[in-house]
């Protein structure tokens, strides 16, 4: 069996591009260790009683990333940076289906009382996917790169090399995105309290 150098991942995922099955089924091996790392670095993030583990969040992702029928894998960096979005999907789900079965049916709330209430900590992910999709609206690349770092994990030089970019104009950018989600996320925080 290959070893999972790099330039192994990238040749099985063009090959899984190509239609190669087998190629498919030798990169989930090469990747999962790394998936499960991410997965679990995300989770620390969430509520501590949070009930998905990292195994079922990769397990998820994989789910969907095997339904890409149409990708087209460039390399290691570009997978793991759509690995990324799609674990961010997977925890948005959660959080919003998790948030929807703990509204009681029938018991309406004004906006006065919810204005004096704290939003509780599993709605974070919802309130930072939220300022990304703003932040999509005004800088899609911006945006990109905060999915890239923050949920992907990528380094600014594998960021720059998905996105084509310099590795200066990631600095500059992820400083600039992380400035604006920081003001986004806690102005959202002070108007509900």
């Amino acid at each position: 069996m290959k070893t999972a150098r790099a330039g192994t991942v990238s040749e099985l995922l063009v090959a899984w591009s190509q239609g190669d099955i087998d190629a498919r089924e030798a990169l989930v091996p090469l990747v999962h260790r790394e998936l499960r790392r991410r997965a679990a670095a995300y989770l620390r993030r969430e509520r501590r009683d949070h009930t998905l583990q990292p195994t079922a969040l990769v397990n998820e992702a994989y789910v969907r990333l095997l339904g890409q029928h149409r990708a087209s894998w460039q390399n290691r960096a570009q997978f793991f940076g759509v690995a990324a979005q799609i674990m961010r999907r997977v925890l948005v789900d959660y959080a919003r289906e998790r948030q929807a079965a703990k509204r009681p049916g029938g018991i309406r709330i004004t906006l006065d009382e919810a204005a004096r209430v704290e939003p509780p900590v599993e709605c974070e992910v919802l309130m930072l996917n939220e300022a990304l999709e703003a932040l999509a609206r005004l800088d899609e690349r911006q945006a990109q790169i905060v999915e890239l770092k923050y949920f992907g994990g990528l380094s600014e030089e594998d960021v720059a090399a998905v996105l084509s970019l310099s590795r200066a104009t990631v600095t500059r950018e992820w400083q600039s995105a992380r400035a604006w989600l920081y003001l986004r996320m806690t102005k959202g925080r002070r108007t509900l309290s």
